[in-house]
């Protein structure tokens, strides 16, 4: 699912649409736009030298292109990019009126309903006029809002010189307004030499306030799937796994038939429970994936002349790949299920199982007063401190200050006086004294469970016992063992018996023991000794019951 290669083939992209600077202006890359001026001086300098590679590095034909281009010579762009563009309506918010004389018009923040679905400026081609959305990829999500699929759109040609006189008549007719909100810049390439494609999207956001910031995505995916043999032989992986979840499933619904409400009351059948269903979610996203490669990549890669839309595609993989990742950290921790294979690890399992109550007691005390603080945070410093500027950056910028990383100077620059009294007073009772009464409560806890297993008080389960039973089981299904524990018994009661009948103190009263009788008082005494063993059991499940009390 993800390998080295995709890291790295993100990197190399990253790196040429990012980092690539305006020929004569080292300061200006993608990364650093902040001006209308900036951005079409990046769409005429690194964006059109990073899509358009015609000739190799001596201007040598660059191989049999077939009319596209080969970035870094090795990744084919796949159909043309696509230059996408957001706006909303003038009057989506109210001037004042004692500033109406100076402004009179006013453009909103970006939502649905401010949208403007209104054609504009030459309105002769598809970039000045509104284009309704024909594809099922979701929409995006931005620093600023929530951008739905559809705008004004326009693909670039295939010549590089039509592009560029492209972009220089867009800039000449104020193809960027004041109502513009977003613009989206995507395209796609395909590496052969690792079979991946990565699906790029380019981002700049035109806040209410004036300026731009920028965001990116790369997506790295494999598409084609079943490739080389080691792919078929995922495949068979993949098919496996299919049979074993089935028998899982069945496993788990027998279970829940049996002990029915009782079943519930563990929390590991829940955890079982949880893995299954993510195990199905994750068979239902891989075939649904699948199924949109085989329907619609050969369409995309017929469309040499047009947009290749892999976006819809590469989400759905994304997706994919998150729910594997969150399956197979579950599957992790169903091993603390099993954890009691040597005195040391169950005592951590014990210490963590029996000091829960009083860790959500405190936990409850300490977000009380973490959030106090960043409640506190955001309102004090929220309009200078970037690492403020929303709740949520506060709770997670007091994380950091926890781990020591903060920055104390703009905390201070933003307020002089409570600046420093935040700071020092969330340190003192967070860090001194919050902390550490956390760790007073797991090393009271410890010491407790350490004092009960020195006295001989620790849990029965070993994961050595299960297998020695489960071996055991496994044996008698096949009749083996049965079979020779009933030899051993035998000879043993036959040895008893004949020693208590054949005594020298009592050879008058000797009476040979038949046949019938033996099997008979060998049979009461398996019966008997199953009946022992039982009671056994259910005395050592009461004494666990009153040690916990």
């Amino acid at each position: 699912i993800v390998n080295p290669h995709m890291y790295y083939l993100n990197k190399v992209m990253s790196s040429l649409f990012l980092d690539t600077s305006v020929p004569g202006e080292e300061r200006i890359n993608f990364k650093s736009i902040r001006s209308i001026t900036d951005f079409w001086k990046f769409m005429e300098g690194p964006l059109l030298e990073g899509l358009y590679w015609d000739s190799w590095y001596n201007n040598q034909q660059l191989y049999n292109l077939k009319n596209s281009s080969r970035i870094y010579y090795e990744n084919i762009l796949l159909g043309v990019p696509r230059v996408r563009q957001l706006k909303v309506r003038n009057n989506t918010c109210k001037v004042y009126s004692s500033f109406q004389s100076l402004m009179s018009e006013c453009y909103g923040k970006y939502t649905s309903a401010n949208e403007d679905l209104s054609n504009f400026g030459l309105q002769i081609n598809t970039e000045w006029r509104y284009s309704t959305s024909n594809t099922n990829s979701p929409w995006h999500w931005g620093f600023l809002g929530v951008y739905r699929n559809g705008g004004y759109i326009f693909t670039l040609s295939k010549s590089k010189s039509e592009t560029k006189n492209k972009f220089i008549d867009l800039q000449l007719n104020s193809w960027i307004t004041r109502g513009t909100r977003v613009i989206f810049i995507d395209f796609s390439v395909y590496n052969a030499n690792v079979n991946l494609f990565c699906i790029i999207r380019l981002v700049a956001e035109f806040p209410a306030t004036g300026g731009i910031l920028t965001s990116w995505q790369f997506y790295s995916v494999k598409l084609l799937r079943y490739v080389s043999y080691y792919d078929y032989f995922i495949a068979s992986c993949e098919i496996t796994f299919c049979i074993f979840l089935f028998v899982f499933t069945t496993q788990e619904v027998k279970k829940i038939k049996e002990f029915k409400s009782a079943y519930f009351k563990s929390i590991w059948n829940w955890l079982e429970l949880l893995l299954l269903l993510l195990c199905f979610v994750a068979v239902s996203f891989n075939t649904y994936c699948n199924v949109q490669i085989f329907l619609l990549l050969g369409q995309l890669l017929k469309s040499t002349e047009q947009y290749s839309d892999f976006y819809f595609l590469a989400c759905w993989h994304i997706y994919y790949n998150n729910i594997i990742a969150i399956t197979i950290f579950f599957a992790w921790i169903k091993i603390f299920k099993f954890i009691s294979f040597n005195k040391t690890m169950s005592q951590l399992s014990s210490t963590v199982s029996r000091c829960i109550k009083d860790i959500v007691g405190f936990a409850i005390m300490f977000f009380i007063i973490f959030f106090a603080y960043a409640q506190l945070g955001f309102l004090v410093f929220g309009s200078q401190v970037d690492d403020f500027s929303t709740f949520q950056n506060s709770i997670f910028a007091q994380f950091r200050i926890v781990l020591g990383d903060f920055n104390f100077a703009g905390i201070q620059q933003a307020n002089p006086i409570l600046g420093p009294i935040y700071f020092i007073t969330f340190i003192f009772f967070v860090f001194f004294v919050l902390l550490n009464m956390f760790l007073a409560i797991i090393n009271d806890t410890y010491s407790e469970v350490k004092a009960d297993y020195s006295i001989g008080r620790r849990p029965d389960f070993e994961l050595g016992k299960m297998i020695k039973q489960s071996y055991k089981n496994v044996l008698e299904k096949f009749r083996l063992k049965k079979e020779i524990q009933k030899a051993e018994q035998m000879k043993k009661w036959k040895e008893r018996l004949e020693k208590k009948y054949y005594s020298t103190e009592i050879q008058d009263d000797y009476q040979p023991v038949t046949q019938e009788e033996f099997r008979e008082l060998f049979l009461f005494a398996v019966e008997l000794e199953k009946e022992l063993h039982y009671i056994n059991l259910k005395l050592n499940q009461v004494m666990r019951k009153v040690s916990a009390l």
